[in-house]
């Protein structure tokens, strides 16, 4: 399994070699990188590139020999400029399109890590702007596993933010303060913070999740996924709309499954699903007759919906018989698939589904009253 270490930076490229020195050297279950990515500015590219990956001063090279550390991939290829709305490189973050940019381009990069699942992503908000920071924490809550990690790096005090220190040596390395005092890097302390995160990847779709959608495109998702289910019954546009996200349904499950919201918004009982030897109650069937006809408008000879549910040719009369066991099933599971391919996200609220002691009956029993709005004419919200 591959590790993959991800760390923003922005004047100080010390926090690489910090990052790295807490987390191959200072921990007691070392994380050894096999490969380091940096996300930055150009300026902090540059930086990156002249501090550590030259071949003096070499800090990362150093780092590597002083500890003995395995052979990492870690090359000018591994720094990832930070691109602004036209595809130009940055060299700072200072407008709000700016850091809308800088979001969209930091997704892209943890999304493309995450969807590899045969590597371990150690991401860090040490270094950098500190929008970049949140939007790589972000970023991870949003597309990261349970096995990826998050944290920040901690120096210890009269050590942090020196611009000649990059690591605590295995050996004396006289550094100087800003008021010029001598210091000893090897009695520097450096330690990893480990940060917790929600992954939210379920909520994210599969659409986004390996697409090109922007940062606030998976924001939304997210949020509809985790945020209280609402329910609109929509007749006169013939869907319906669950937590924002539009599901069409032919006209018969429509009916089908407003009838269940509207006895779910007036708190009536559950319906039950007639026997296989009888039909089910009347005036269920009316109900769906007469929604199917608020749906469909004028409806005529030949309708073989309303057949099933009456007892003449005359279409303006209420059904005269209940609706038989195998037509409920097909129907009710048509509904129940619709919403779950129309959703990214958990669709069992918006699930018709069955409750109490045979007979079984069946409801919306996971939205309540307030969380289903009715829009059709014979039903004023």
């Amino acid at each position: 399994m591959k590790k993959i270490l991800l760390a923003v930076t922005g004047m100080s490229p010390q926090i690489v070699t910090e990052l790295l020195y807490a987390l191959a050297v200072g921990k007691e279950l070392p994380f050894i990188p096999d490969e380091v990515h940096i996300l930055t500015t150009s300026e902090g590219a540059e930086r990156v590139r002249l501090m550590l990956l030259s071949e003096d001063p070499g800090w990362f090279y150093r780092l590597c020999k002083d500890y003995n550390l395995p052979e990492i991939n870690f090359s000018e290829d591994n720094i990832h400029v930070l691109k602004d709305a036209h595809g130009h490189p940055m060299n700072d973050i200072v407008t709000p399109e700016d850091n809308e940019a800088a979001a969209d381009h930091i997704v892209d990069i943890v999304r493309g890590f995450t969807n590899d699942d045969n590597c371990i992503l150690h991401a860090s908000i040490a270094g950098g702007r500190k929008t970049m920071g949140f939007y790589l924490g972000y970023a991870l809550s949003l597309y990261g596993r349970s096995s990826d990690q998050l944290s920040h790096v901690l120096v210890s005090e009269g050590y942090e933010s020196l611009t000649n220190f990059f690591y605590p040596t295995p050996y004396e390395k006289i550094i100087h303060n800003r008021d010029g005092k001598p210091l000893d890097a090897r009695k520097a302390k450096v330690w990893l913070a480990n940060i917790g995160f929600v992954p939210m990847r379920h909520g994210i779709p599969k659409a986004l999740r390996d697409g090109d959608a922007k940062y606030s495109d998976a924001v939304h998702a997210a949020k509809r996924a985790f945020s209280a289910p609402h329910l609109i019954v929509d007749i006169s546009n013939k869907k319906l709309k669950c937590s924002d996200v539009d599901i069409k349904l032919p006209p018969v499950c429509l009916a089908f499954y407003a009838m269940f919201a509207e006895r779910q918004k007036l708190n009536l009982k559950p319906i039950h699903c007639p026997l296989d030897d009888e039909n089910g109650d009347i005036d269920i069937s009316k109900d769906f007759v007469r929604l199917y006809k608020i749906i469909c408008g004028d409806v005529s000879r030949g309708d073989r919906t309303l057949e099933k549910f009456t007892g003449s040719i005359d279409f303006d009369a209420d059904a005269t018989k209940g609706m038989e066991k195998s037509y409920f099933e097909q129907t009710k599971s048509r509904c129940n698939t619709a919403i779950k391919q129309g959703l990214s996200f958990d669709h069992s609220p918006y699930k018709i589904i069955g409750v109490g002691n045979r007979p079984m009956g069946y409801c919306l029993d996971r939205l309540t009253a307030a969380q289903i709005e009715l829009k059709f004419d014979e039903f004023d919200d």
